[in-house]
């Protein structure tokens, strides 16, 4: 492919700031090149109808009074059209530039978009090994003289003398590749290797995002974790703090998981351990709502489903209202609790047999066996003691993953042979990691099981059986399929 085929709009903007949602465009400069040389420029300060903060004032030296009687975007929207439109939009961390053209654009009622280039990109793969791939840098290193940097039109010309040097070394039609693959190239973060990318795998797993000093900063899980990545990268998001996170992206490393739990509970794990920049919902997840008792009134010992507070204390406690209503219904139902004693949120349907009760004092319940019956029923929700463990797909046919569960508590987890020669749990149970986990991965643990199929195995030990786990072999135990 020729370069000289296509035009490129070479462009750089200033702003108020680093979101196209809440920021505005201070000054544009467009350079339009031929793909041998400039052949037209065009810039103009722009009136963002904000105030310019003190930092960027300090940065690019536009004031308020520079831009007081510089014309309003949607003024000058159609000039920007005009040069953009049928163009290449070529820009050193392309990204940013192109969020807030778009944005602004389609504010003033132009829908448009283009192909990208980023110089970024292109001297990664054009000019590998440099220290920093910065604009100022690049310039330092390349030998690149930079007038008025942090100005849209020096900026612009300091781009341009980049994207020539660039092309002139390209002789692995680096420009043609990136042309050609455009869609998901330019979608990619300005500094992630598109080696880094294209080697990820298309299986369930775990996969980790770091920043330049190698530090992880985002930790995600998936099904497809090639595709779940790509998802990151797609779509126009124009905040702030979406901006901010795809600049800080320099590497990406995965950990192959069996199955989607697998890759949850490895998820939820990593997360307490590292405790990265932008996992925030992870870190603060704590139970919602949870099954108190006390004493009323009249003498009984009432139940009751309720938002918890801050360091309240409960019986049990669940992760969301339908899930705790569903464990107290099942409760009232199992252990015949008089639901006129059992109370539910006002947005929770009362279980069907609450028709069927006449609220009279003269049909009260033996005060004494009733409150009897509510302590034997708490102290059962306390004393889950059931031990169980998972067993599932592995990463290949040579392996089976395990999740082991041991007296209502998350154990541990791993992956066991196919074809194991072992006799004994406790063998299967010392190839697992050791893990310390919490009730929100026994709640996703609960969840899976609840809406899985007979894929998942599920093996039930009881105490005896963990006690005698030496001399037991796998077909001695209880077996089902869920």
């Amino acid at each position: 492919m020729s370069k000289g085929l296509r035009e490129y709009a070479i462009v750089d903007i200033e702003t108020t700031g680093g979101s196209a949602e809440r920021s505005r465009i201070t000054e544009i400069a467009i350079a339009i090149h031929n793909g041998v040389e400039e052949i037209e420029r065009w810039e103009s300060l722009v009136n963002p109808q904000q105030p310019i903060p003190p930092a960027i004032f300090g940065l690019t030296g536009i004031s308020d009074d520079m831009v007081s009687d510089a014309p309003l975007f949607s003024e000058i929207a159609d000039t920007i059209y005009a040069l953009l439109k049928d163009r290449i939009f070529v820009a050193h961390n392309v990204n940013f530039d192109y969020s807030f053209i778009k944005h602004q654009l389609g504010e003033a009622g132009w829908q448009w978009q283009a192909p990208k280039l980023c110089t970024v990109r292109l001297a990664r793969k054009i000019k590998p090994g440099l220290p920093s791939y910065s604009l100022g840098r690049l310039c330092d290193v390349l030998n690149i003289r930079v007038q008025y940097r942090h100005r849209a039109g020096g900026d612009v010309t300091a781009t341009v003398a980049l994207f020539n040097l660039l092309l002139a070394a390209d002789s692995e039609m680096v420009f043609s590749q990136m042309l050609r693959k455009n869609g998901v190239v330019q979608r990619l973060p300005a500094n992630l290797s598109q080696n880094t990318f294209d080697n990820l795998p298309v299986t369930a797993g775990v996969y980790y995002f770091h920043d330049r000093s190698g530090k992880v900063i985002y930790i995600g899980k998936a099904i497809n974790i090639k595709k779940r990545v790509a998802g990151h990268f797609s779509g126009h998001n124009i905040q702030a703090k979406r901006q901010g996170f795809l600049q800080e992206i320099y590497d990406i490393s995965y950990e192959r998981c069996g199955t989607e739990l697998m890759a949850l509970l490895l998820e939820c794990l990593e997360i307490n351990r590292l405790w990265p920049k932008y996992n925030r919902a992870l870190k603060r997840v704590e139970p919602r709502f949870g099954l108190v008792s006390y004493t009323g009134m009249d003498g009984y010992q009432h139940l009751s489903l309720t938002k918890l507070l801050k360091h309240q204390t409960c019986i049990q406690s669940f992760y969301s209202l339908r899930e705790g209503a569903a464990v107290f219904r099942k409760m009232i139902s199992d252990l015949g609790l008089d639901i006129r004693f059992c109370h539910f949120p006002l947005e929770v349907r009362l279980p069907q047999t609450a028709n069927d009760l006449v609220r009279r004092i003269q049909d009260l319940p033996d005060q004494e066996l009733y409150n009897g019956k509510v302590a034997a029923a708490v102290e059962l929700a306390k004393a889950d003691t059931s031990s169980y463990f998972i067993v599932d797909r592995g990463r290949d046919e040579q392996e089976k993953s395990c999740i082991w569960i041991e007296n209502g508590k998350f154990y541990g987890m791993g992956y066991i042979p196919s074809e194991s020669q072992s006799n004994s749990w406790a063998d299967y149970k010392s190839e697992l990691q050791r893990h310390h986990g919490n009730e929100y991965m026994m709640q996703l643990i609960e969840s899976f099981l609840a809406k899985s199929n007979s894929r998942h195995q599920v093996i039930t030990i009881d105490a005896e059986q963990l006690d005698e786990a030496a001399i037991l072999k796998p077909v001695e135990l209880r077996m089902k399929m869920l």
